[in-house]
């Protein structure tokens, strides 16, 4: 069933579109054509987030960051071996997803850390990432509860995966 959900997708885009009487190629080319603007305006935000994930992660300022709130995660539920993918899952997928791996291949794929560690990437965002890409494209910069809130949310996701990977 789920082989034939895309390919029906775009059979009903271009019926709808045929039925609006929309040129479907025309408003493709238009919409690339606004990509590359949009590209080289949202770069350097990119490239900012991901230069500060790589010396966050390169200088061990994460590793000291899991050690010294160790403690709090553990009250909370969430083991030891996931507090760094925690703390680094708001900035970056990529360095979340090789954090994943990491877990993975230590921990096997069945064992409790690795499912908390799946469970914790699925239901959170890189919250510092997605507001960097689409703040920038928007008018909207007063951020002061808009991030709070994200990250108080991404760490109650993170403890409910925890606690449903322990009682499932």
């Amino acid at each position: 069933m789920s082989a034939y959900i895309l390919p029906l997708l775009f059979v009903f885009i271009f019926v709808y579109a045929h039925f609006k009487k929309v040129n479907c190629y025309d408003t493709f080319i238009k919409g690339a054509k606004k990509s590359i603007p949009l590209v080289v305006d949202i770069f350097p935000y990119i490239t900012a987030i991901m230069i500060a994930v790589a010396l966050l992660r390169s200088s061990g300022i994460t590793a000291i960051l899991a050690d010294l709130t160790a403690p709090i995660f553990n009250l909370l539920g969430i083991p030891t071996e996931l507090i760094e993918l925690v703390l680094l899952r708001p900035f970056t997928g990529s360095g979340s997803y090789a954090l994943l791996n990491d877990v993975l291949l230590t921990y096997g794929a069945d064992s409790y850390i690795s499912r908390c560690a799946c469970v914790i990437l699925g239901c959170s965002e890189t919250i510092f990432y997605v507001t960097t890409i689409y703040m920038s494209q928007t008018k909207v910069k007063k951020l002061l509860y808009a991030i709070p809130v994200a990250l108080v949310c991404s760490t109650v996701g993170s403890i409910l995966a925890c606690l449903l990977c322990r009682i499932m």
